[in-house]
């Protein structure tokens, strides 16, 4: 009886609430509500107790109250929304579902089970216990068949069961799957626990692609302490199948965590952990064909990571410069433009600086090219693998004992001792970085100190208790070398002569040499050079004529230039094109020149030249194509109008542009001396002619934003390769500097099909690349030559950035982006059979030190190569260089009649079509003379037309291109001496002059030139001929207030003959 009451009254307080559960949610359709499976449910479980209470005899009726389950589970469900819906909490839809799919399996097992047990006590009256067992091994499909139920109530009930489990699950289950799958391609999320315990960073990007990711990976998973570091993407496009397959790799799997979504959304943000990462790299799409809207896109992501996670460090890549002051706030920003126009700037008058920079900010073992059979690849593969390090003075057993000595010194007898060179240093007091500072800076041992070595000090395996004993007796710090005790770590500098104690010599003015010091009327002495003293001697440094003879280069003129050369002044830029423009020192126009007269190819009422030509130039040109005049071009221009460089070496920039530039830009040139612009594309040849090509050392062409985006990816630069390999056939004295999409395309620039050793440098790179490097590309002999780099080599310099911070100032002042007053700048210096004396790159850097206060960096080396082909001699020799197009052209008839050839042929010539006619005609009459004359002169007729014909077969596509080339330039008045001087040039002095990797395919002898760069190379390296040597110049401005008039008027005095107009080169 009180189990009944309880029941009854369990049963009416049921009852009531579903009854007003209806009520309320009662929307006009009675019947949606009745049959609820809920709510017959309630009435099944129920009404029979309230009926009870009027029949008593309905108390022995059984009633399936185990049926309260299923109203169970419903009533779960809405508690745990309602309890998400309090805590706001909306990643649970996984967890739901799981939830559900357990719920609804209980449900039916304890329904079967308790149903069964119930029905069969008609029968073998089944334990509780069988009865679970039996529901167990029927849901499972298994069926043993040891239990079955006896009777046909129970059977009929397995039969709903088995039906309403058919029915169910596998609608649980594909919800389930289903989630499963959208939570794999959103990447799920990066729980709370793991971003307090371990540490990771944040990757945002547009879109993922697979360079891009690995580029990253590698050059982040490089550094050992960042090997348990984890990194989250996160990406608003679903990842693609490469991106898929190489995160499945177990290297990559367990630390690299793809979260699909948006930088601008918090709960996306949430889901990355954002406020608990190290750092967040936002990298732009540089594939946009719309690069401004791409900048915007990073702009707003930066903006959204600021204002979610303020004190998570920023590290960001802008590619418009005029957008890179919305970022500022940034701790770290990369802007592609200003570093790729100021690289290419550098990379006309230091050959390869791209190469030399690229390989400073990867991360390398020097392993590369150690197997190889070459020496050159083996050489330049080992020095690949120095990079900038820093280290405190006082912490350092490099630099320690140079405490209270100059910066020289210590730079010197550091790399003398230890093989590392000192590029820089920053104040403890001030956060500046400066590159050189000069002898008068004292080292102190607060002082960082930045180096270029192959690895950092504390990996190195130096032993230094041998110095520290010849510390104790007093052997150290002298201004000479102490002979092999002084050397603990190997012999490095055995080659190297001991030094006098003698001042030397600054050279003539009009000397471009290193100079011999004198030898005192020692005639069988070797040359020696003066040491580097521990403090500056102010009254013997060259920089110091720097200072005093600034204005030098306007003052005195020539005879030859007469007295009608535009003076020029040095100051700063009055217009910068975009904001956030680094000021610097330049050569300006005493007044802004009219923008009439900045275009190149049209007079007006200033001038009336029209071509190159007519200016007169004194120098070679520089000839930059790009598709628009964009405000980073501008970062073109001034490292190349840069204070330090002599007047005498400024060599005209023309601007050859597909679109009009806009008059803000003009505005912002036209104050730069020798700065022209005209409209047209590298793959018209008049366009070519008429910005004066045949009288340009260098073309650089940028890759153009509209072709970054193509169909298939690495077809963007399929027209710019076309292009410049055409330019070269047409110019091959020209140094063309090609700006790709994609490194992997470098291979192009050089490609032949028969040539095996372009094949053994593929699998070389091949090779290198399974073996894990990083740089495999740089064996690509245009590379290794500096004369195409992609931009994208340039992502690991904002990656390198957080080990490194200082890696984008040094990368900045080394470009001349950045102008610290006191800080050096990049320059080169070529090494002539006048310097081949100082035998040694360790004896070099003593020279410069000592001299000049010039510190080298690394070698730009450019020696013969033979290179083997497979194709036969014979089918060469078909196919020489001609260093004359006149040679086949016999007669004035003959010559005519193959210029019109020519010129139909190639579709080029002015002639009209309608001389081929006549042309054939008078060849038939010429045919029927030949054959109504005798016998007489048959033979000898017949062997003049075969010369003709074999001349005519001989002719090379050297020639081919060359006659073209002069038609076009007939035809568009434009003299043809200049080209005939580039086109008779010999194969050597053609190689010579150009310096590339590229394999002409009309080489006479099988010879060719490479050229590579070394950075820091050991200092018994052998100086050889015509090799370039990368200097940091000291700033010349950096102690003109501290130093006074009456100082520069006595360096003046003294070093009178040093005139800073001849420094070409460099100055000893």
């Amino acid at each position: 009886m009180p189990l009944w009451a309880v029941q009854v009254s369990i049963a009416l307080i049921s009852f009531l609430e579903t009854m007003l559960l209806i009520y309320l949610s009662y929307k006009g359709n009675i019947w949606e509500q009745i049959f609820r499976i809920s709510f017959i449910l309630e009435m099944i479980n129920t009404v029979p107790f309230i009926i009870t209470i009027f029949w008593p005899p309905l108390r022995n009726l059984f009633i399936p109250v185990f049926l309260n389950c299923w109203l169970a589970k419903y009533a779960l469900e809405n508690m745990i929304n309602d309890l998400h819906r309090a805590i706001q909490r909306t990643q649970s839809a996984m967890f739901n579902q799981v939830l559900i799919l357990i719920c609804t399996l209980l449900c039916l097992v304890f329904t079967g089970t308790c149903g069964i047990q119930h029905l069969e006590r008609a029968g073998e009256k089944l334990s509780l216990f069988k009865s679970f067992y039996f529901c167990i091994v029927t849901f499972s499909t298994v069926g043993y068949g040891d239990v079955t139920p006896k009777i046909w109530p129970s059977q009929l009930l397995v039969v709903i069961m088995i039906c309403v489990a058919l029915v169910v699950l596998p609608l649980q289950f594909e919800e389930l799957v289903y989630l499963w799958m959208e939570r794999q391609k959103s990447g799920g999320n990066y729980s709370r626990h793991r971003a307090q315990t371990e540490k990771h960073v944040v990757l945002c990007v547009s879109s993922l692609k697979i360079d891009l990711l690995m580029d990253f990976l590698n050059e982040f998973y490089a550094h050992p302490r960042l090997q348990d570091y984890y990194v989250v993407i996160l990406c608003p496009t679903e990842m693609d199948i490469q991106v898929r397959r190489v995160l499945q790799i177990p290297l990559w799997s367990q630390r690299v965590i793809y979260l699909q979504g948006s930088a601008l959304k918090d709960q996306d943000l949430m889901r990355a952990k954002m406020d608990n990462g190290e750092a967040c790299f936002i990298l732009s799409s540089r594939n946009e064909v719309d690069r401004t809207a791409a900048d915007h896109q990073t702009i707003l992501r930066a903006w959204a990571v600021k204002d979610f996670a303020p004190n998570c460090p920023l590290y960001v890549q802008i590619l418009k410069p005029e957008n890179k002051f919305h970022v500022k706030f940034a701790d770290h920003v990369v802007c592609e433009e200003e570093c790729k126009y100021a690289m290419l700037a550098l990379n006309c008058v230091c050959p390869a600086t791209s190469t030399l920079i690229t390989l400073l900010v990867h991360t390398s073992r020097g392993q590369e090219g150690q197997e190889s059979p070459e020496q050159w690849q083996r050489m330049y593969g080992r020095c690949s693998g120095n990079e900038v390090y820093h280290i405190r003075m006082g912490d350092s057993k490099f630099f320690m004992e140079y405490e209270g000595k100059s910066f020289t010194y210590a730079a010197f007898h550091a790399h003398k001792k230890y093989g590392v060179c000192l590029i820089g240093i920053r104040r403890e007091e001030n956060k500046s970085i400066l590159l050189n500072p000069g002898p008068r800076h004292i080292m102190a041992a607060s002082d960082t100190c930045f180096y270029i070595n192959i690895t950092k000090e504390e990996n190195s395996a130096f032993i230094f208790k041998q110095e520290e004993k010849q510390k104790k007796k007093g052997f150290a710090g002298r201004g000479t070398y102490d002979g092999p005790s002084r050397l603990p770590v190997h012999s490095i500098i055995a080659s190297m002569v001991a030094m006098d104690l003698q001042n030397t010599e600054c050279r003539p003015a009009n000397s471009s040499k290193l100079t011999l010091p004198a030898e005192n009327g020692s005639s069988n002495r070797r040359p020696s050079i003066a040491p580097v003293l521990e403090l500056a001697d102010t009254s013997s440094l060259l920089p110091c004529d720097l200072l005093s003879d600034q204005s030098e280069d306007e003052m005195t003129q020539s005879d030859e230039e007469g007295s009608a050369v535009v003076e020029y002044v040095k100051g700063y830029p009055p217009n910068s094109p975009y904001i956030g423009s680094s000021p610097t020192l330049c050569h300006l126009l005493p007044e802004k020149a009219p923008f009439c007269c900045l275009r190149l190819d049209k007079g007006c009422k200033h001038n009336s030249f029209e071509d190159a030509k007519a200016y007169g130039f004194k120098n070679k040109l520089i000839i930059v194509s790009a598709e628009t005049a964009g405000n980073g071009l501008y970062n073109f221009i001034v490292p190349l109008r840069a204070y330090y460089r002599s007047r005498k070496e400024l060599n005209p920039i023309v601007l050859l542009l597909d679109n009009k530039p806009e008059h803000h830009f003009l505005e912002a040139i036209c104050c730069f001396p020798m700065v022209y612009y005209m409209e047209g594309t590298i793959d018209n040849l008049d366009s070519l002619l008429q910005c004066g090509i045949i009288y340009a050392d260098n073309l650089v062409v940028v890759d153009k934003e509209s072709t970054m985006s193509a169909e298939e990816d690495y077809m963007a630069d399929a027209k710019t390769i076309v292009n410049v390999q055409t330019m070269f056939r047409l110019f091959p004295s020209l140094s063309i500097i090609t700006e790709l999409t994609h490194p992997s395309n470098m291979r192009f620039m050089q490609f032949r099909a028969k040539d095996s050793y372009s094949l053994a440098l593929s699998k070389l790179e091949k090779k290198e690349r399974e073996n894990g490097s990083n740089l495999a590309f740089m064996f690509r002999l245009p590379f290794a030559a500096g004369r195409v780099f992609s931009i994208s080599m340039l992502d690991t310099l904002l990656y390198q950035s957080f080990v490194k911070d200082y890696m984008i100032t040094i990368t900045r002042l080394l470009l001349g982006l950045d102008t610290t007053p006191g800080s050096g700048y990049l320059c080169a210096m070529k090494i002539t059979e006048d310097d081949l004396w100082i035998r040694t790159y360790g004896r070099l850097f003593q020279k410069l030190c000592s001299s000049s206060a010039e510190i080298p960096i690394g070698i730009y080396r450019t020696e013969s190569h033979m290179f083997a082909t497979s194709e036969p001699h014979d089918i060469r020799a078909q196919s020489q260089i001609s260093i004359n197009v006149e040679d086949c052209e016999d007669t004035k008839d003959v010559k005519e009649h193959w210029g019109i050839k020519t010129s139909h042929h190639r579709n080029s010539c002015s002639s009209d079509q309608s001389e081929h006619p006549l042309l054939r005609r008078k060849s038939m009459q010429w045919a029927r003379r030949l054959s109504r004359k005798g016998n007489k002169h048959s033979s000898k007729t017949a062997e003049w037309i075969s010369q003709q014909r074999l001349s005519l077969y001989r002719r090379s596509e050297r020639q081919e291109l060359s006659e073209l080339v002069k038609n076009r330039m007939k035809h568009l008045g434009l003299p043809t001496t200049g080209y005939e001087d580039v086109a008779n040039l010999t194969a050597s002095d053609v190689m010579n002059r150009v310096n590339l990797g590229y394999l002409q395919d009309e080489m006479n002898d099988h010879q060719n030139t490479l050229s590579y760069v070394l950075i820091n190379p050991p200092p018994d390296t052998r100086l050889e001929l015509n090799d370039i040597v990368y200097l940091i110049r000291s700033d010349p401005l950096a102690h003109v207030a501290n130093d006074g008039h009456s100082r520069k008027s006595s360096c003046s005095n003294k070093l009178g003959p040093c005139n800073p107009e001849t420094r070409d080169e460099t100055q000893l």
